[in-house]
């Protein structure tokens, strides 16, 4: 099953990236490059939902659709 998660990134100061989410309590990671961040993220958020899927249907977050809106970054 696919669920639709806003995460937010940040620059820190240090020069690494910080991941957090309000759709996910607990969802925090951290990477040198944006990549990195999104896939520990990725990871994170996958370990968390398990965890709180066992007896309950996450339904605050919204099923992935034939069509949905991405934000790509792109460097130039």
């Amino acid at each position: 099953m696919e669920k639709l998660l806003n995460i937010r990134i940040e620059k820190l100061p240090e020069g690494v990236y910080l991941a957090t989410s309000d759709d996910l309590q607990g969802l925090v990671a951290q990477g040198r490059t944006v990549a990195e961040t999104l896939e520990i993220a990725r990871d994170v958020a996958r370990k968390l939902l398990e965890a709180q899927n066992q007896d309950e249907e996450l339904e605050y977050l919204q099923p992935i659709t034939e069509q949905f809106n991405y934000p790509l970054v792109v460097g130039y």
